[in-house]
């Protein structure tokens, strides 16, 4: 099942580090913040990350959790998670069937040659468990500050209604 804008997100259940499972409910009441990375360890992810943790701060204040998503295994999570010190827990979608819910598995060419990937894309739910927003194929610089924009902006309509 596509995951759509305004829409609630599909059934899913995932584990993360620190033993947490995450699902399409676990969650409901706070503003989550999925965001899907291609690999542990590498320049852009390592970046991504490591903004993601200069601000996670403010996400908390502004009432959201953050996760990370890739295929890597929980081993490969927990050594990144302590190099970089995360303070947010990292999702192993090692089956990728969130990659696939989300629709952010995409062919590319590495070194001339096709390979599977996972496309850099970010989700944010709503406390209700409807997808507010999604950012696709996008790029790292001043990623994270138009999140964290975008998750006091629901925070703000949620808390009107």
């Amino acid at each position: 099942m596509a995951i759509v804008v305004s829409k609630l997100i599909p059934e899913f259940e995932a584990n993360a580090t620190g033993g947490i499972k995450v699902s399409n409910t676990s969650h409901l009441g706070q503003v989550l913040v999925l965001y899907f990375y291609p690999k542990d360890n590498t320049p852009g992810c390592t970046t991504e990350a490591m903004q993601f943790r200069d601000k996670y701060k403010d996400f908390v204040k502004a009432g959201a959790t953050v996760f990370g998503v890739s295929r890597d295994n929980m081993k490969s999570h927990d050594e990144f998670k302590a190099k970089l010190e995360l303070p947010f827990q990292l999702i192993a979608d090692t089956e990728e069937k969130m990659c696939h819910m989300f629709g952010v598995v995409k062919n590319k060419i590495m070194y001339g040659k096709k390979v599977k990937g996972i496309e850099r894309s970010t989700f944010l739910i709503g406390p209700d468990g409807i997808l507010e927003q999604e950012w696709r194929g996008l790029k790292v610089p001043g990623h994270v500050e138009e999140v964290l924009k975008a998750v006091k902006e629901v925070k703000a309509l949620k808390k009107a209604a």
